[in-house]
């Protein structure tokens, strides 16, 4: 993501769920990262407590990003 200008598209209370988000916009072909105060993983409740897990992706892959993170979660039966 050299070079370019990214933004948040989602933040998550969780470093799991946040690494669940990536790997569903690795899945789609969006590179994105997880953003997160947490003092090196050491102290994880800095980041729940501050600003979460964000998501940043490119800014020209920010739509495409939210509309998969933003997808109801499928029932099964």
């Amino acid at each position: 993501m050299r070079d370019a200008q990214l933004v948040v598209v989602h933040t998550y209370s969780s470093r799991p769920e946040a690494d669940v988000a990536v790997s569903a916009l690795d899945a789609a072909g969006i590179d994105a990262m997880v953003r997160a105060d947490s003092g090196g993983d050491q102290r994880p409740s800095i980041a729940w407590a501050g600003t979460g897990y964000q998501i940043i992706v490119r800014a020209a892959d920010a739509d495409a990003a939210r509309a998969i993170l933003d997808l109801p979660a499928r029932r099964t039966r």
